[in-house]
């Protein structure tokens, strides 16, 4: 018998992601290893009085969880990738990507059944910038409400008032059973979904674990799923020269022997909007593939440097 401890936000979305992993294991270990999940608050969920992008970035979200597969209070981590930053701590790796969860926004309004019934000047609460800016970029009119916290949280700010909608990742609704307070589900060519939006990934020190271990966490990777995972974070990559900036690329499901993956930058303001896309053939390795996602990226870099001068800096 084995014992792995498993690092975890302590949000309730966080939690039932992290124990489906944990069933996962055991079922795939046939009961060898035993899991304990060690939840912690991360200084991203601390944060409720301000945006992400005045407190330091998404990375806010994996500083404790890294701190303690680092000094081995956890053997791995679970990871909403979309809140991953592209530069991993030394010797730490993304190992497994089990299967995606839907990927899309989900439209949540007490109130109106789609974002395009929202009446002008309406307030949107989103605490993220793609979300904003995206929105922006159809709908200049609304009014764009700061809105933390988790799932239960924005629902009942939703209750109380605060904001006459909101976007939520349809994966986090489905996961935690509250898919009934989806008043819409917005296809990905309206909103292209944040990178890796609806993929898990599983964070460890190779290093630390035993062959056997590493057996059963690469067991639950999702061949499809993980290259989605790695083509998205190349653009990313290439793309993310500020928290402040606006990123969304998604890889999309095989079709007619290919897939599309699409990208877009914008400023904040939802003006200028930069998109554009490649096409991945389905025998493609997955370097080429990797390499096609940072050279969209780069394309992107360069059609809205002069007018995005976040791109400036590469890095977070």
């Amino acid at each position: 018998m084995t014992d792995l401890k498993i690092g975890t936000r302590a949000s309730p979305l966080a939690m039932v992601q992290a124990e489906m992993i944990a069933a996962m294991i055991t079922d795939s270990s046939e009961g060898q290893i035993r899991t304990e999940l060690v939840p912690m608050t991360t200084t991203g969920d601390q944060i409720q009085d301000r945006s992400l992008v005045e407190a330091g970035g998404k990375g806010l979200f994996t500083k404790e969880l890294d701190i303690a597969l680092a000094e081995g209070r956890a053997d791995v981590l679970v990871h909403s990738l979309k809140d991953v930053p592209v530069e991993l701590p030394a010797g730490q790796t993304l190992i497994t990507h089990p299967e995606r969860e839907d990927p899309r926004d989900a439209f949540v309004s007490l109130a109106y059944a789609r974002f395009e019934d929202l009446p002008e000047g309406a307030g949107l609460g989103t605490s993220s910038v793609r979300r904003a800016a995206f929105a922006r970029a159809r709908r200049p009119d609304l009014q764009i409400v700061e809105f933390r916290g988790n799932v239960q949280t924005r629902l009942k700010k939703l209750k109380d008032g605060v904001a006459d909608a909101t976007f939520l990742a349809a994966a986090g609704l489905r996961r935690m059973g509250l898919s009934e307070h989806a008043s819409d589900w917005i296809s990905e060519d309206v909103m292209l979904p944040a990178v890796g939006q609806g993929i898990l990934g599983l964070a460890v020190e190779p290093h630390r674990l035993s062959d056997d271990v590493l057996g059963v966490l690469t067991s639950l990777n999702h061949g499809p799923s993980a290259l989605a995972a790695k083509v998205e974070r190349a653009v990313l990559a290439e793309l993310d020269g500020s928290c402040r900036t606006p990123i969304a690329a998604h890889l999309f499901p095989e079709a007619d022997d290919e897939r599309v993956l699409k990208a877009a930058v914008c400023h904040p303001s939802g003006s200028p909007f930069y998109s554009d896309e490649v096409t991945i053939r389905a025998d493609a390795s997955v370097e080429d593939a990797v390499t096609l996602g940072r050279e969209l990226g780069q394309r992107l870099r360069k059609e809205g440097y002069a007018a995005l001068p976040h791109l400036g800096d590469r890095r977070v």
